[in-house]
């Protein structure tokens, strides 16, 4: 067996559920060192402990760059260094331009904007320090099209879009051999749409091949992304949609 990710240590934010957790799970078996980073210690810390020595769980809050700052410092003590950074962790609460309170319209550019800014930020400033490597940054289809229901979410998912253009470009001119990219999923089982099952009928009708991806089918992607096998890919969106941005 090949082990794709042999060497490399990741960074997975919202790495405790989800698409974050089956991430973090695929690179292990890939041969990865993994940290789950993520407000939910107690879950975490669980999933930290069933995936044994070769993970471990940091508490982070992604609005908070001191958190930030000292999760790369515990990943790096325990493993000796970060090559990959996957920022994975959002919210996605449905509002449109009519009625979208304030509060709301500001936790989501906080945890989904300037999150995943402080991600990539501080992904940089450590991984330039072991040679490069590569940062994730998770987006959606809705970094692509708008959706009146998702006013906010849309606001960060192209913003993160661009702005991990913007941060690529700013590596590649630097020759400091990181790659950043984007992963666009389209509709994906997860706990937060599963106990919906008039959501999940809605999804799957709006998705041509009929049926809602998987956590592992964005992780597949995620690996590509973390491996040398895409070394000449930078700014760059890789969408698994199951066709819906085709339409």
């Amino acid at each position: 067996m090949v082990n794709r990710l042999d060497g490399k240590v990741a960074l997975v934010s919202g790495g405790a559920s989800g698409i974050g957790l089956a991430i973090a799970k695929k690179f292990v078996d890939e041969g990865a060192k993994v940290a789950l980073a993520d407000i939910n210690a107690e879950n975490g810390e669980k999933v930290a402990d069933e995936l044994g020595e070769n993970a471990m769980f940091v508490t982070l809050d992604v609005t908070q760059e001191d958190q930030w700052e000292q999760a790369f410092k515990d990943v790096i003590a325990k493993f000796g260094k970060v090559n990959v950074v996957v920022n994975n962790a959002g919210i996605g609460v449905g509002n449109n331009i009519e009625t979208i309170p304030l509060k709301q319209w500001d936790q989501t550019v906080a945890i989904n904007g300037t999150g995943m800014m402080l991600g990539t930020k501080h992904g940089v400033q450590n991984l330039k320090n072991f040679g490069g490597g590569s940062i994730i940054n998770m987006c959606s289809i809705e970094g692509l099209i708008g959706e009146s229901i998702n006013l906010a979410y849309d606001f960060t998912k192209g913003g993160v879009r661009l702005m991990t253009k913007s941060a690529a470009l700013y590596c590649a001119e630097n020759h400091l051999n990181i790659r950043v990219n984007t992963i666009h999923p389209g509709y994906i089982h997860t706990p937060m749409v599963d106990p919906h099952p008039e959501l999940v009928a809605l999804e799957e009708s709006k998705t041509p091949m009929g049926h809602l991806g998987d956590p592992e089918d964005i992780a597949w992607m995620a690996v590509f992304l973390a491996s040398d096998e895409s070394k000449f890919s930078t700014g760059s969106e890789f969408v698994a949609d199951g066709g819906y941005t085709a339409q």
